[in-house]
């Protein structure tokens, strides 16, 4: 896998590539806007540049962007469909600019109007984003839920709908989030769990679309249906859950992000959880460390 992080882009988008250096990532995640607000600051042609070049010089080999945790593609309310739909093609625009290929969206909400509406929502909402955009050289990665409320996306063949309901369905593909499907029922830990979890997946989707992971352990049990990240191996997937994901020989090229919440005193380093995942690393199955105890590793 290309093992990376979500890194913050305060103080510049540039800077985000220098934290991920200092982390050990070679894959990077980013917002290009302030997730939790509609507006959008315009980006210049020197930022993006100054971007590209920060991710060549600090050994960034994949990048992708998450999208505003304000749009929802699904809702069955118009207003915020179609405020939705533009902030999204806004999205898609910024990340053509800094040459990002991939764009990360949760599925969305259609409230009580159910899935079927839902899913066919989103498939309308992501053609006409496109329309909008211009058709940008970007692939939207639909991204599995842990299902809280009417969240879409907490079934794999939700993901799977909403791509065959599109007009451009080559340009759309997927992210799992391990956390989310743990907590959706999908059994990541044992060896036949894990092994049926992306077999679905592969009849749902089809595994050659699984373009990204977000690497996350769980607050919360099996089938749960509720969101909480821990840090790697500290919460109930444990070590041999990413043990065999990170040496699934299906997935060596693809780039894989942290996402959990800062470590001791709050600092925002993600360099310990990439140092166990590569502890993991040729790691023979049941090879699992005490809980706390994270292999040393020479890399930062």
């Amino acid at each position: 896998m290309i093992l990376g992080a979500h890194e913050s882009v305060a103080g510049g988008l540039h800077l985000a590539a220098e934290r991920g250096r200092h982390d050990g990532a070679e894959a990077l995640q980013i917002f290009t806007k302030n997730a939790s607000q509609w507006r959008a600051r315009a980006l210049g042609a020197d930022e993006a540049g100054a971007f590209a070049a920060a991710c060549r010089a600090h050994g960034i080999r994949a990048v992708m962007a998450h999208d505003s945790y304000l749009i929802n593609l699904a809702s069955p309310d118009p207003a915020l469909w179609r405020r939705s739909i533009a902030a999204f093609a806004e999205e898609l625009r910024r990340c053509a600019l800094l040459r990002v290929p991939f764009l990360v969206t949760h599925p969305g909400s259609p409230g009580e109007r159910g899935e079927r509406y839902g899913t066919g929502r989103v498939a309308a909402a992501l053609d006409a984003a496109f329309a909008q955009a211009q058709e940008p050289p970007v692939t939207v990665l639909l991204e599995n839920t842990a299902g809280q409320g009417h969240q879409l996306g907490h079934r794999f063949e939700h993901l799977g709908a909403i791509r065959r309901a599109s007009d451009h369905r080559a340009r759309i593909a997927a992210c799992l989030d391990t956390q989310h499907a743990f907590a959706a029922g999908y059994d990541l830990v044992t060896a036949a769990g894990y092994a049926a979890t992306f077999a679905a997946f592969d009849r749902a989707v089809g595994l050659e679309r699984l373009r990204a992971f977000h690497l996350n352990d769980s607050k919360r049990p099996l089938g749960s249906r509720v969101d909480r990240h821990e840090r790697i191996g500290r919460g109930l997937l444990g070590d041999e859950a990413f043990r065999r994901l990170v040496n699934d020989p299906r997935f060596a090229s693809v780039p894989a992000v942290l996402e959990t919440p800062p470590g001791p005193g709050g600092r925002p380093s993600f360099a310990a959880g990439l140092r166990r995942l590569r502890g993991l690393l040729g790691a023979a199955a049941g090879g699992r460390r005490p809980r706390g105890a994270p292999r040393t590793s020479s890399r930062a």
